[in-house]
């Protein structure tokens, strides 16, 4: 699930002692979910606690699959580069049940539908063991 091209220049994600195996993880290839064994439910953002019942949460490998719930596309975005223009901002439902805030990339926008089915593909940042999932049509 690894992908050549680099996230840079885009800023990079806030890393927190809650999420640093999170993001340790997509450097490796590797999309992570949070779950709660007590509420059988899958979480995303990566969290410590489950946001229903309070109880600790447990790291899960995600497939990486899933499908376009829905998306926009930006033809323009201050601070991003052009050649990645037009952006394709979505909201991605993985097969374990959340809902990604996500890009897509690797395809032309207007290709792009609703239910299309996408996987996790990962940028690499400037900093090693920091990696960005985003989704490509599968």
């Amino acid at each position: 699930m690894t992908d050549e091209e680099t996230w840079g220049p885009r800023p990079l994600p806030d890393v927190s002692p809650e999420t640093e195996r999170y993001w340790a993880a997509a450097s490796e290839g590797t999309l992570l979910l949070s779950y709660c064994s007590a509420c059988d439910l899958y979480i995303y953002h990566p969290r410590a606690r489950c946001p229903d019942c309070f109880e600790e949460t447990e790291w899960a490998e995600s497939s990486g699959d899933g499908t376009v719930y829905s998306f926009s596309v930006a033809e323009r975005m201050e601070g991003w580069p052009e050649e990645d223009l037009p952006l394709v901002v979505a909201y991605v439902e993985l097969d374990e049940g959340p809902r990604v805030m996500t890009n897509i990339v690797g395809c032309d926008p207007d290709e792009i539908a609703i239910d299309d089915s996408v996987s996790a593909v990962f940028r690499q940042t400037e900093e090693d063991d920091v990696a960005v999932p985003v989704f490509q049509p599968s």
